[in-house]
């Protein structure tokens, strides 16, 4: 209850006392009204909505393939032999550093920043569900095997529910990392999304603007995370 308003208080004290320059570093009045001049102008929902998008789609496309993939190397020694390295080679190459071939192979296109995300978020999740399965007891896979069962429930009924508490920490990661990633697509050529109109507001010294951006960003990030949080602790997941 006490850490955001002593936080806003320091920070109107810092910009109004001179220590640094309130026009770089505007003081929270400033960066409420400028969000409210952003809000009252029409633009805002518009960014939301579109940045929300680019998330959404890059999200649920690096998660699906993500755990897919992870449990396929996790359980096929061949499959990770053959990805395992290849993804250990790609892994550490930011997003970021794929905007000027993201524009060359798909021009300003929405489907360059849904690339993008999704290379943030699939590294995550298919590590998280690779090592899931890996960890899975294999007496649990013995057990299974000799009673009988079937290749697919062997996948339904011991691998994936023995992967889960793994995943869910992979996505939740996913989470945060859509966000940072969004950047990357924003920057990507675009005329609308939250961090565009940071870039926008940079450009014309609109400072207030560019930390009101900033602020939305984070809430908008820690909104999804708790969400996400919550929505994992509500699922029965033995039930699977």
């Amino acid at each position: 209850m006490l850490s955001i308003p002593l936080f806003l208080l320091l920070w109107q004290w810092v910009s109004a006392s001179g220590v640094v320059s309130s026009r770089l570093f505007p003081p929270p009045t400033e960066v409420i009204s400028a969000f409210g001049r952003w809000y009252d102008s029409g633009q805002f929902w518009g960014d939301v909505q579109v940045s929300l998008t680019r998330v959404g789609i890059g999200f649920f496309f690096g998660s699906v393939i993500g755990i897919l993939v992870g449990i396929l190397t996790g359980r096929v020694r061949l499959a990770a032999n053959l990805l395992s390295p290849i993804f250990g080679l790609l892994r550490p190459i930011p997003p970021i550093a794929f905007v000027p071939l993201v524009i060359l192979w798909f021009g300003l296109s929405e489907t360059g920043k849904y690339f993008l995300v999704f290379w943030g978020v699939f590294f995550v999740v298919w590590m998280s569900a690779h090592h899931g399965v890996r960890k899975v007891d294999p007496l649990y896979i013995r057990v299974a095997q000799c009673l009988g069962t079937p290749r697919s429930k062997m996948l339904t009924n011991i691998l994936l529910p023995g992967a889960i508490p793994y995943i869910i920490v992979g996505l939740r990661t996913a989470v945060s990392i859509s966000f940072y990633t969004l950047v990357a697509a924003e920057i990507a050529g675009t005329f609308s999304g939250i961090f565009y109109r940071i870039d926008v507001s940079q450009q014309n010294m609109q400072i207030g603007q560019a930390m009101a951006g900033l602020l939305v960003l984070g809430v908008i990030s820690l909104i999804a995370d708790r969400l996400f949080y919550y929505l994992s602790r509500r699922v029965d997941w033995s039930a699977s």
